[in-house]
This record gives C-alpha cells, structure tokens and sequence, in this order.
C-alpha cells in the first residue's frame, strides 16, 4: 500500500491578511516557539524602496520624523512598523533598559534584594549627565537605585548597580553583552551601563522593542518600575522623563538622548487587552520624541485589530486511516492561530492541509501528522502543526484480513 500527500484547500469565510514582516519575536518570547513564515522578498524589496522619510508597515508607508523605528504587537510579534529597525544606532539611555533586565534577573534570582544597600563610590558619585544625586560613600537600597535608573535615567544610580552587582562597570559590561547574546540581539553591544557615548556601543532599534518585550515577559513582578511617574529620593523630587506615561498614555518603559542618537523613545500601552511595543530613535526635539510617540501609538492602535483564524480544539479536517480500528481521525491545529490585521482588509486566504493520506494507524492523540499553510495576502505563508485528535489503534492479524477482503 502506497501513501499519498494528502492536499486539502478551502477559504476562510470573509479572509484574513497578515500584517507586519514577521510573526516572529515577542511570540517566541512568549511561547517558545512561533508558526513558521515565508516571507514574499520581492514585495519587501519594492517596500524598501520607500523615501527615507516614510517607515514601512502592512497599510503602506508612513511618515515619521524618527530615524529608526521598531513597532510590534506583544502578542503575536507582528511588525507594525519599521524605518531602518535592524541599522546599529546610539541607544543612549536606552541602554538602561538593559541594566534593568540584569538587576531583575539578579533579583528573581535572590543574589540581590530590594532592600538591599550598595556602596556609592567615587566614580559612582562623579559620573555625568542625568543623575538621582546619590551621596558620596552612602549605602543606597536596591530599589531606590532602581527607581533612579529606570524614572530618573541616573547614570549614577546605573554604575552603583554595575559595581554592585559585578564589582565593576567593565565586568558588568561583559554580562551586557553575555545577555544581549543569549536574548538574541543581534545587532546590540555595549561599552557602559549607563548609553554614555563610547566607540562600539551600539543597539538597534528592533532590537530595543525585543528587549522591551523580554523586559514586560520575563519580569512583570518588576515591571511596574517603569510605570511609577515620580520618587523622591534624597528630598528631591524626580519625575518620568516618559511623557506618554506621565500622561497616562504608556505603562512603561525609558527614553534617552546623545547628540549623535538624537531623541530616542521606547514605550508600551496595554489597551482593550491588547498591547504595542513601540522603540523610536533619533528625533530632533524631546517636544519631537513625545509627538511622534503619541501619534504612532494611537496609530499602532487605530489602524490594526486581533482576528481568530483557527482554534486548537476544532475539528479542521475527517483523514482516512489506513488498517485502524476506526476508518477516519479527526483533525486539528496543535495551537489556536490568531493574526493581526489592518481593519478592513478581509482579501481571501487560502488555507490547506497537508498529510500522507491515508494515515496508517495506529495513531496517538495529538500526535503531529502534517501541516496547516495559511496563504495570506502578498503571497505570505504561515505554517501550523496538524494533530491527531484521537487515538486510533491498529487492527489486529484477523482484522486486518477482514478488512483487506473488503477493500
């Protein structure tokens, strides 16, 4: 008995398109793993040809003042928008977002706690630019030195956390980069804790919004940091330099500016259950920063919606069963398959089934048997696992015989 690919096609009532480049990052982050897409290269080569001023999304260029910017859906990892996302930049302060990944994984870890106190130093004390004005020789709990880094932007606050942590910045430096390598950043790597400008420091602006989404993941115990608008410290009062979540607009997450970056700005917004992570960089202005960050998020917002293409659990498909006790198994998707749209694009989608046809048993509920490929709009496909849906055992020596003499 011979066994054929089976090749099933039909179209999903109304269609779906798929929006963004990738169904990629913020998914992986999340699950584990993600469906599998192929991308149409020619159509991203036509996309690309956009004018310098104009970012690419999924319903046509957009214009932006940001030099580089990354926008992504958290839950599926779309790519919203993107305007030079993977070009190495400064990150500035950006980089403190970092620095904040490491202090929570110490934290999670229990080799740091928040009540922890950690030794100003010298060059703690001397270091420039924004600061939280950390005493000379005082001992400074974890947590407001956390608050500093990641409201105030304290470059002082960074290197007491650095020295803490590693003894020193060069050797935190190093698990900088460690980190950076095993999230996954490709085109990250640092020279400071702080984003103070330094030869080969480097982060690209897809690279912020992943990290931002590892940040929101992997920590939300310590998340809210990122969200609290004020501290005080050292009788000072010290404000968010994130105007979108001063405003209320965004919980989350740090901004930054060097004379080579420009303004930069990485933000996330959680809105009727569905959350962006937006990273923008080199803008002229900090007025620029918090316009440009409000209209791409309301945009990010108004232009895309959550469609639910297949869910785990639904019959897709009856196969054929090759010497079982049962002569057809159900069919269905190993994982619900949820896209993100443009609202308003409803272009049909051709979805199929692939599998050796029959399935010669005996077969074990949820076991994987073949693919679902979702053709989406601009000749984009996504893949899925298909699974058994119950278990079918063999027949045995007689009803085999049996069977043969009826086929």
């Amino acid at each position: 008995m011979g066994y054929s690919v089976h090749t099933r096609r039909f179209l999903l009532a109304g269609g779906v398109a798929l929006a963004g480049s990738g169904y990629s990052l913020a998914a992986q982050a999340r699950k584990g793993h993600a469906p599998s897409l192929k991308k149409n290269h020619a159509a991203e080569a036509s996309a690309a040809d956009v004018s310098t001023g104009a970012a690419i999304t999924p319903v046509g260029p957009v214009d932006t003042v940001a030099r580089w910017a990354c926008i992504l859906d958290y839950d599926s990892g779309s790519v919203l928008l993107e305007k030079a996302a993977d070009e190495r930049m400064p990150p500035s302060s950006l980089t403190k977002m970092m620095t904040a990944y490491i202090t929570f994984e110490m934290l999670r870890s229990g080799r740091l706690k928040l009540d922890q106190s950690l030794l100003v130093s010298e060059r703690a004390w001397r270091m420039q630019g924004s600061r939280m004005f950390v005493p000379l020789g005082a001992s400074v709990p974890v947590q407001d030195l956390i608050q500093g880094m990641v409201i105030q932007s304290g470059n002082d606050a960074c290197i007491v956390v650095a020295e803490g942590i590693s003894g020193s910045e060069e050797q935190f430096v190093a698990l900088m980069n460690a980190t950076a390598e095993k999230l996954g950043l490709k085109n990250s790597h640092f020279m400071n804790a702080t984003g103070w400008p330094a030869e080969g420091h480097y982060m690209s602006a897809r690279d912020v919004a992943y990290l931002a989404v590892r940040l929101i993941h992997d920590f939300p115990e310590y998340y809210h940091f990122f969200s609290e608008k004020e501290f005080f410290f050292n009788k000072i009062r010290q404000e968010n330099r994130n105007t979108l979540v001063v405003k209320g607009l965004a919980d989350g997450l740090k901004t930054g500016h060097t004379d080579a970056g420009g303004f930069g700005l990485c933000a996330s917004s959680l809105r009727d259950g569905r959350r962006v992570v937006m990273a923008l960089n080199g803008m002229p202005t900090s007025s620029a920063r918090a316009r440009e960050g409000e209209r791409l998020l309301g945009w990010s917002f108004a232009n895309f919606e959550t469609a639910r293409i297949l869910e785990h659990g639904t019959v897709v498909t009856q196969a054929p069963v090759w010497m079982g006790n049962e002569k057809t198994v159900p069919l269905m998707v190993a994982q619900d398959v949820s896209l993100l749209l443009p609202h308003g694009w409803r272009n049909d989608t051709h979805v199929s089934f692939d599998y050796q046809s029959p399935l010669p048993a005996p077969l074990v509920q949820g076991q994987a048997v073949g693919t679902v490929t979702i053709a989406l709009s601009g000749n984009r496909q996504m893949t899925v696992p298909l699974i058994v849906g119950q278990s079918v055992q063999a027949l045995g020596v007689f009803g085999r015989a049996a069977r043969r003499m009826h086929l």
